[in-house]
């Protein structure tokens, strides 16, 4: 049996990000942690993990409770290791020789290739690290499980894999999960709790139902909001009326009477709060639109991996404006390298052959890691040098993305991943291209964000090629599906290439 309680649980520095959490997470409690970026989801995991400390109240875990954590970035000393050996040290020192079979039978588990197992971790695709970390967790058989964004970068197949591991009858284990992906938080857990900056709220529902019952409070916090101003305007009016009627009349049971009012008004007032809206950023899109239909043209092109390696052909394939493709495969099958091939023949005209490009196409791209911004620039100077804006405009635009005033001068390579994707899709908007390439959008982007990205491809009827595994956001958008498979590219039907690339 294992635990975590919190207790008056705050964490207000350097800036607040939530207060006063009390609740209990038990055997086979598996609770979905919600929240926008920045509002202290990782943080709060490492305080569960022992690895933070609130700025009040206390985290009490269970005796003996041996913690799994799956974070979100691979940490940068284990890069060097492969596969296999990156697992391995997940075990403790004595035990890496005599436990090794367990290596091999969490990789069988996750049908990892026998050529995988022994490249180093930095040669691997986002997939495969990712795969890497959770094996690591997986693989010392804890007692309680911590994930934060497990289903960044997997492939429809390995996310049932993951599904299958965490909701087996057989791990009853408390778990805690950060995630964007919606799917995976209605399949995966049972309690949801969201992070909010004054009160949080906690519902012991998977997300869906949770966000519903989440909205019907707001709604009803709202409604009291309203209600209650106008009592406490009526209150101001009348007790005004009162003091005047008092004044002229010299009535002193009517001033004190109109005090009275007035106090009640103020007391009134001290209690107004209003329902939290959610900021997902200025998450916008703009479309420079084209008149022509073909956009891009394929003749069976051989997309290859960095080594030269073929990896599949494509076919022939045309892309017509208003298409929004969606790009699905296994992890490793080349969906990025696709994507960079078309972002390549569109900025170097008949620099791939088998690829023709429209003439008017201006392509906009963002990978799945945002390597594409500068590292070493800031914000401010890269959207400012970028688009040629003057200070002002960038800083106001970069205020309307969700970035402080400090954020702005802080170098890109410091940015949280989720700073980084707001970056990103910024610059993205302000290129105003009429083809979107976009390799894994969503991944650090929170659900609010992910509805507004959504709600801008929709209105602006972008031109796109997606990669993604948000099974939500698939089906949102896509209007046609390309598999990549068997070393062949092919236009499938949606639900049931994605119902067989689940299992």
């Amino acid at each position: 049996m294992g635990s975590f309680s919190l207790r008056s649980v705050s964490v207000l520095a350097p800036a607040p990000l939530f207060q006063n959490l009390n609740l209990m997470i038990g055997d086979a409690d598996r609770l979905g942690l919600v929240g926008g970026n920045g509002t202290g989801k990782t943080t709060l995991l490492r305080c569960l993990a022992g690895l933070a400390e609130p700025t009040s109240g206390e985290v009490v875990r269970s005796r003996g409770l041996r913690v799994g954590l799956v974070e979100q970035e691979v940490p940068s000393n284990l890069l060097g290791l492969s596969l296999a050996d990156c697992v391995r040290r997940a075990l403790p020192p004595a035990d890496r020789d005599s436990e090794s079979w367990r290596v091999d039978l969490v990789l069988d588990e996750l049908e990892t290739p026998a050529d995988l197992r022994g490249r180093p971790l930095q040669a691997l695709s986002g997939g495969w690290q990712r795969l890497a970390l959770i094996a690591r967790a997986w693989v010392t058989d804890p007692d309680a499980l911590l994930l934060d964004e497990p289903t960044n970068h997997l492939d429809l197949a390995k996310i049932g894999l993951l599904e299958a591991w965490v909701t087996s009858p057989a791990r009853r284990i408390p778990m805690v999960i950060t995630s964007h992906d919606r799917q995976f938080l209605d399949t995966c857990t049972t309690h949801t709790l969201f992070l909010r900056e004054g009160i949080s709220h906690y519902y012991a529902h998977p997300y869906s139902r949770a966000r519903r019952l989440l909205a019907e409070a707001d709604a009803a916090q709202e409604a009291k909001f309203a209600k209650d101003s106008r009592e406490a305007d009526r209150l101001r009016q009348s007790a005004h009326a009162l003091r005047n009627i008092g004044i002229n009349s010299g009535s002193d049971a009517s001033q004190k009477k109109a005090k009275q009012m007035a106090q009640r008004a103020d007391d009134l007032e001290q209690t107004l709060r209003r329902a939290p809206v959610e900021k997902p950023g200025d998450i916008r899109l703009a479309n420079r639109g084209t008149h022509a239909r073909v956009l891009v043209r394929l003749d069976d092109v051989t997309v290859e991996a960095p080594d030269g390696r073929a990896l599949f052909r494509t076919g022939k394939l045309a892309i017509l404006q208003q298409d929004r493709l969606i790009v699905l495969g296994r992890n490793g099958v080349g969906k990025s390298r696709f994507i960079a091939l078309l972002r390549r023949a569109m900025i170097e005209h008949d620099s791939v052959p088998g690829v023709t490009i429209s003439p008017s196409v201006v392509p906009g791209y963002i990978d799945q890691l945002m390597s594409h911004l500068p590292g070493g620039a800031t914000p401010l100077a890269f959207i400012g040098d970028s688009f040629r804006l003057g200070d002002q405009r960038s800083r106001s635009l970069l205020a309307g993305a969700g970035f402080a005033v400090e954020r702005q001068l802080q170098p890109i390579a410091q940015l949280s991943p989720g700073q980084k994707a707001r970056l990103g899709l910024l610059a993205l908007r302000l290129l105003e291209p009429n083809v979107y390439l976009m390799d894994e959008p969503t991944n650090h982007v929170d659900i609010a964000g992910q509805e507004k990205l959504e709600a801008e491809i929709l209105a602006h009827a972008a031109t796109c090629v997606l990669v993604s595994h948000d099974r939500r956001f698939m089906k949102t958008l896509g209007t046609r599906f390309l598999l990549i498979q068997g070393g062949r590219m092919t236009e499938v039907d949606a639900p049931e290439a994605m119902r067989n690339l689940s299992k």
